[in-house]
């Protein structure tokens, strides 16, 4: 008898955001337990809302986007990001380097699938926002991760990025501001990277999805805006700074030195052109969005949601024996180690199943970032600071007497 088996593309490819914890978090929920979900960056859940001007504008363009656009995009969306890529110095962008994307989710699978032939060997962080890797190796391509240095603020670690270069290597990416760790890459930083770029001819994938949610009264630098003369894709979206996780409104920029990859630009055209174009609809907010009131603004300031959870949350780790923690300049992740001989810790993800089963607490183990060892966990500080008392007294409670069998 004929059986169906998933395809082996699939055997190194892992998204634990919504993994096997979670859909044992699924099974808890269907028995009746009540499950605090700290796995994921979704706003909407936890209270958040868009701004009224933006739901006004997307219902009031509903009727007309009832067809295809252009496959990158309208023209409105398109020259409004334009015109944000401009105030973020980023040079060389036009309108035709633009593409709207349903969520950057998208457009990274996009970018991987143009470049990336069997064997291609591409950078990417470790920790990483899994699906970078996912997209990678689903292209034939084969993820090599450089590390970044939780001593150093989990900026990358610019000795590992060089000595894992070879004749392969084709890119870069950086996910900046980072997720899972909340980091923010300083200018010094950033100019390094560019330099390695510049010698060893790669191109840059930065993923800037937080880029407006930079806490602590400091500046987020586009990498983009540093390398003018290398050929550069930047990506970017409303999903978080405008709470709009559901509308799945992203975009890249193509920037810098384009006649590089000419060649490139035709396959994402191609694959554009294929998918016919994004969320009609949900591009109709992005210029209203950009350039209206940023109300985002109110939550990453003192006394802001986002600020002051980010302050309970890293305070309340700290102080958890057998915990510690870098604070985070940016997005609204927090990624803790674990004092893995206090603990007797070999699986991070064993560490998550039995967090979960034991206080119907849902987190995300290091090990679904692409980390190597099993001493991390992500928590999302979304949730209001009852909610995050709440589960980091489960969590002191849990450790008090954990030690892995």
């Amino acid at each position: 008898m004929r059986s169906f088996s998933k395809s082996s593309k699939l055997e190194n490819v892992l998204y634990d955001v919504r993994g096997p914890v979670v859909e044992e978090a699924n099974r808890l929920e269907e028995e009746g337990r009540h499950i605090l979900k700290l796995n994921i960056g979704n706003p909407a859940p936890f209270g958040f809302s868009a701004p009224e001007e933006v739901i006004r504008d997307m219902m009031q363009n509903v009727r007309n986007s009832q067809g295809y656009s252009d496959s990158r995009g309208i023209f409105a969306a398109r020259k409004a990001i334009m015109q944000y890529c401009q105030i973020k110095n980023i040079p060389n962008v036009t309108l035709d380097g633009i593409y709207t994307g349903n969520g950057v989710s998208e457009l990274i699978n996009m970018a991987m699938q143009a470049l990336l032939d069997n064997g291609d060997e591409i950078l990417i962080p470790s920790p990483d926002y899994p699906l970078w890797t996912a997209c990678a190796t689903l292209a034939g391509g084969n993820p090599v991760h450089y590390i970044c240095d939780e001593q150093s603020e989990w900026n990358p670690d610019i000795e590992d990025i060089k000595k894992k270069i070879t004749y392969k290597t084709k890119a870069i990416v950086i996910i900046n501001p980072n997720n899972p760790t909340g980091a923010l890459y300083p200018a010094e930083i950033l100019e390094q990277i560019v330099q390695i770029a510049r010698e060893h001819e790669l191109m840059i994938f930065s993923d800037e999805i937080y880029d407006r949610l930079v806490m602590d009264g400091l500046e987020h630098t586009s990498i983009a805006s540093l390398a003018p003369d290398l050929f550069c894709v930047t990506f970017s979206g409303l999903s978080k700074s405008h709470m709009v996780a559901g509308f799945r409104v992203g975009w890249m920029v193509l920037s810098g030195s384009k006649n590089k990859g000419r060649d490139y630009i035709e396959g994402l055209n191609m694959l554009s052109n294929m998918r016919l174009c994004s969320n009609v609809p949900a591009q109709s907010i992005i210029q209203t969005a950009l350039w209206g009131y940023q109300s985002v603004k109110e939550y990453i300031q003192p006394g802001g949601r986002i600020y002051e959870q980010r302050e309970y949350i890293y305070n309340a780790l700290k102080d958890i024996p057998g915990i510690s923690v870098v604070k985070p300049k940016a997005a609204f992740y927090i990624f803790p180690k674990l004092d893995v001989e206090k603990f007797n810790i070999l699986s991070d993800e064993q560490f998550a199943y039995d967090f979960l089963r034991e206080k119907q607490v849902l987190i995300v183990h290091g090990g679904g970032f692409n980390w190597k060892e099993p001493d991390h966990f992500r928590i999302v500080y979304l949730p209001d600071q009852r909610t995050l008392k709440s589960a980091a007294g489960k969590l002191a409670g849990f450790l008090e007497n954990y030690h892995q069998k």
